[in-house]
């Protein structure tokens, strides 16, 4: 009875035991599911226009990834230099607004009272259930009415400001920030601004730091509204990519060739500050 005991109080403390060969087995198979598309794109994107267009598909990469590459970036049509700056420019811009004025819209939400804050928070929620094709057309007109058409203002003052983000910092910051942090900042003489500066923001570096990565991400994908109201001297990357199957004939492997040169900067994105995120979510930004 005491043998049985005392093992039962080993086996409670003892560490979690590692996961079997049947979870290893399905996070293989979900790595492998994830990394096929792009591994398909740089199959395609390293043959040729003969290759691609065949009815077999060798499953070895061809030799021509460098060319077709070198194809897209030279590409006239492209203007491959200028919409990557102008990509880089409007993602950086955007996440760091919305990242900005989520933490701040959050705080007040999450630690503030003030009256009809929490039909402002319905309200704020309520319209990401609104289609963005919806406001298109108002929106393409008050552009026009700004002279903004085909200038990247026009692409990256509508996205200042997210609902999701609004909503994800207030939960956030609602749950991870104690009041009694607050009080104490204010109990020292600390103004408001003060105490969100030196106790929200660092509280919410976390959760500001993954809507900051997936603000970015989006931003860098998004080609419907950049598509309607930018010209082809102007373009963002999706839109300048696109103008490459804009032809009667279609070359797959220059297309897929520069669709993952487009994501080559997200995958090192992810490659320098995933870990790093990850990280910070798990520790939480307030330690008991």
């Amino acid at each position: 009875m005491a043998l049985a005991q005392s093992r039962t109080r080993r086996r409670a403390h003892s560490p979690a035991a590692r996961p079997g060969w049947i979870v290893y087995g399905m996070l293989g198979a979900v790595l492998l599911a994830s990394a096929f598309p792009f591994y398909w794109s740089f199959l395609i994107g390293s043959g040729d226009s003969s290759s691609a267009n065949s009815a077999g598909i060798s499953l070895i990469p061809g030799g021509n990834f460098i060319d077709n590459a070198i194809a897209v970036i030279s590409n006239p049509a492209v203007n491959f230099w200028k919409a990557l700056w102008n990509s880089v420019l409007v993602s950086t811009v955007v996440s760091a607004s919305v990242v900005l004025f989520s933490t701040l819209a959050g705080y007040a939400f999450a630690k503030l009272r003030f009256r009809g804050s929490r039909g402002l928070l319905v309200f704020t929620i309520a319209t990401m259930a609104v289609p963005t094709q919806l406001g298109v057309v108002p929106l393409y007109i008050v552009m026009a009415q700004f002279g903004w058409t085909g200038t990247l203002g026009a692409v990256i003052v509508p996205a200042m400001t997210s609902a999701f983000g609004v909503f994800w910092m207030t939960q956030y910051l609602g749950q991870s920030l104690p009041d009694e942090l607050i009080e104490a900042a204010r109990v020292d003489g600390a103004s408001m601004l003060r105490t969100f500066w030196h106790v929200g923001v660092p509280a919410a570096r976390p959760a500001a730091a993954m809507l900051a990565l997936f603000t970015f991400i989006s931003t860098w994908t998004n080609f419907f509204w950049p598509f309607i109201v930018l010209d082809r001297q102007n373009p963002t990357l999706p839109v300048a990519l696109s103008l490459l199957q804009a032809n009667y004939f279609v070359d797959y492997s220059i297309v897929l060739a520069g669709a993952l040169i487009a994501t080559v900067p997200l995958l090192i994105l992810f490659g320098v500050l995933g870990r790093q995120l990850v990280a910070g979510i798990m520790q939480g930004a307030v330690k008991g």
